[in-house]
């Protein structure tokens, strides 16, 4: 068949068939980024190989030289020609084996991209191979026998050497060799049981030793390539559940449209960062599909959305998710360089990463340093004295006659016990009359003092209460030493919880508690007529909020959580920043939104303000609250709710012992 004349309108040329070796180099370029690229691919190859022990050397950042040596099975010699042909691979042979890849790398065309656009050499030998490997050049295409044990070494030198265009684009050797070495720690963290070890220009940047296949061997790998901060500040995560769809929603931009079908089961486990790790930028989060890193915005949505509750401000978490499924679940076929994917059904992916990280942030970190009672709840109930179960506020009525008194002439420089300072910071005795019935009805007093001894200081991961600083701090002494507490953020955490679970339990409608006299307070026009618009909505979070007036508006009902410890200004704030959110938004948004944004709001206007006097009994029923209450570490913003001071920090401060 005769070419067709060229097109008589300018600048058009007629339609050809692009040469072998332009076609290779287009394909490299959608391959090889950069000297990263290419240690990517060949460490792929080295791990589907069975390698034990992967070394990696480079020269100028990778750009003269990229040198991979593994222990793997290796090359037959007369497949070491087909190795650097496009799409040639041992990996796949049929559709159904593409549908439902098992292997590292598997598209076949990446050593023939590479040896387009730089001189490469494979140096290989098999256990077949009784006496030595073989070494193919593949410019020349020269196969001669070389000395080597089993395994293989891939050299690419002189990167781009045959672009020379792109090759102006690449970034200092510096910058390249930090790409290099991210891709490394990729991959280490992904499979303990290999050892990896990284030179550059004969010295040696980084190594990792292979470990043992048992359960410590992940924490044992993240130890060595994040450092043993991350393993101190993150907590451990295992989910498991079955692929049969869940009614959890999912963003638009990121849910698939496919159903839910019923499949094999889903495992996410890794580690979390807590949230006192996070950090402003997103440089620690590593993701996992069947042994893979990815890159993929279900997953990292997923596990952003799990901190939500915990994370202040616009701080990134730290963390390594490994995400095993069905591998005809996932689709890895959908980029060049394998590191996006796509899943059939997104959101059983997306809620299983969320449950997965939220329980494993769920669990308070108090609880973890003390070895508790199998059932927290029923112990506080059972062994507590009766003011240690719970913490419930006493009337503001209370509130001068429950200052604590301190008598200063009580001890002159003797030694102080435990049980000396409680009974000099003891509270004044409450007055003998008892609250007025309206006081009743927005707070529930404290029980009375303890009859039965108080617990060991070992008892309790949060100690025992000693004293309260500036109305705003609860000082606690537990086994580890001191314990600081912020009161508002814990029980802002306390109260929010709480919420939730009465949001959830009450089908997404929370149980009001009617005022015995209801609060009055003046608003403007639009506040009246957003309460008289939003009556059902108010109804649905609790409140009973009416028009008393044309400029007046009164509260009639309460969340019945935020019935005790929530004084008539509290409640009035309570109302105005609803009212304000319903204003800025739909209903309906508020209302979803109600268990996060909305409830926290609720929350901290419910919870114990600060310079407010409490008396021992009310901080140590707030101690035995924390220690029960999920994400209790953290309040509603983000911020911590205690910090432990332990006696060898307690000894460093004072230089003790030096």
């Amino acid at each position: 068949m005769t070419a067709s004349p060229p097109s008589s309108h300018p600048g058009r040329n007629p339609i050809c068939e692009l040469p072998d070796e332009l076609i290779s180099q287009i394909a490299a370029g959608e391959v090889v980024e950069r000297p990263a690229s290419v240690v990517r691919e060949l460490v792929d190859n080295a791990l589907d190989a069975g390698a034990s022990h992967i070394t990696l050397r480079l020269q100028a950042g990778g750009v003269r030289l990229i040198a991979v040596e593994d222990d793997g099975m290796g090359i037959r010699r007369e497949e070491l020609p087909l190795a650097l042909r496009r799409h040639a691979t041992s990996k796949i042979s049929s559709l159904s084996d593409l549908e439902s890849v098992g292997t590292m790398g598997f598209r076949g065309e990446a050593l023939a991209a590479i040896a387009s656009i730089a001189e490469v050499s494979i140096l290989t030998r098999t256990d077949d191979d009784a006496a030595h490997g073989w070494l193919l050049h593949a410019i020349s295409g020269e196969l001669r026998p070389t000395p080597r044990t089993r395994g293989t070494t891939v050299e690419v030198r002189e990167l781009f050497y045959a672009t020379p265009a792109r090759r102006k684009f690449l970034k200092t050797d510096a910058t390249e060799l930090a790409h290099c070495l991210e891709a490394v720690r990729r991959h280490a963290l992904a499979h303990p049981e290999v050892g990896f070890a990284v030179w550059h220009e004969g010295k040696l940047m980084e190594q990792w030793r292979a470990q043992s296949s048992d359960a410590a061997a992940l924490s044992a790998r993240l130890a060595d390539v994040l450092g043993t901060d991350f393993l101190d500040q993150s907590v451990s995560v295992d989910h498991t559940a079955s692929m049969a769809g869940w009614a959890a929603p999912v963003p638009a931009d990121i849910a698939s449209d496919a159903p839910s079908p019923t499949g094999p089961r889903l495992r996410v486990w890794g580690r979390a960062g807590l949230p006192d790790a996070a950090r402003s930028r997103a440089d620690q989060q590593f993701a996992y599909v069947n042994g893979r890193f990815v890159r993929d915005k279900v997953i990292t949505h997923a596990a952003r959305s799990a901190y939500e509750d915990v994370l202040h401000g616009h701080r990134q978490p730290v963390y390594v998710l490994f995400i095993e499924l069905d591998p005809g679940k996932v689709d890895v076929n959908v980029h060049p360089t394998k590191i996006e994917v796509r899943f059939r059904d997104s959101r059983e992916v997306h809620q299983a990463v969320r449950r997965a990280v939220e329980a494993a942030l769920a669990a308070p970190r108090a609880a973890a340093q003390t070895t508790l009672p199998t059932n927290l709840g029923s112990s506080i109930g059972s062994d507590a004295p009766p003011s240690f179960r719970s913490f419930n506020p006493s009337p503001p009525v209370y509130q001068q006659q429950s200052a604590i008194v301190f008598d200063k002439t009580a001890f002159r420089g003797q030694a102080l016990s435990v049980q000396d300072l409680q009974q000099l910071w003891a509270p004044a005795s409450p007055p003998s009359e008892p609250p007025t019935e309206a006081a009743s009805v927005a707070f529930v007093a404290s029980e009375a003092p303890p009859t039965a001894p108080e617990p060991a200081v070992t008892t309790w991961p949060l100690g025992r209460a000693l004293a309260q600083l500036h109305g705003v701090y609860i000082l606690a002494e537990n086994a580890q030493g001191l314990v600081l507490v912020d009161m508002h953020a814990a029980h802002e955490r306390i109260v929010y919880e709480g919420l939730k679970q009465q949001w959830s339990e009450g089908g997404q409608r929370m149980t009001s508690q009617p005022l015995l006299i209801p609060v009055t307070f003046a608003a403007t026009p639009a506040e009246v007529a957003v309460a008289e618009s939003q009556a059902d909505v108010l109804q649905q979070l609790g409140l009973d909020v009416a028009p008393f007036s044309a400029r007046t508006l009164a509260i009639r009902a309460i969340p019945a959580t935020l019935a005790t410890g929530n004084a008539t200004g509290n409640i009035t704030e309570l109302a105005r920043s609803v009212l304000a959110e319903l204003a800025q938004h739909d209903a309906s948004t508020v209302v979803q939104r109600a268990q996060d944004e909305l409830l926290a709001t609720m929350a901290c206007h419910g919870a114990v303000r600060a310079n407010r006097r409490l008396t021992l009994e009310e901080m140590n029923g707030l101690l035995r609250q924390m220690e029960a209450t999920e994400r209790s570490d953290q309040c509603n913003h983000g911020r911590p709710t205690w910090r432990q001071l332990t006696h060898k920090e307690l000894d460093g401060l004072f230089l003790r012992g030096r």
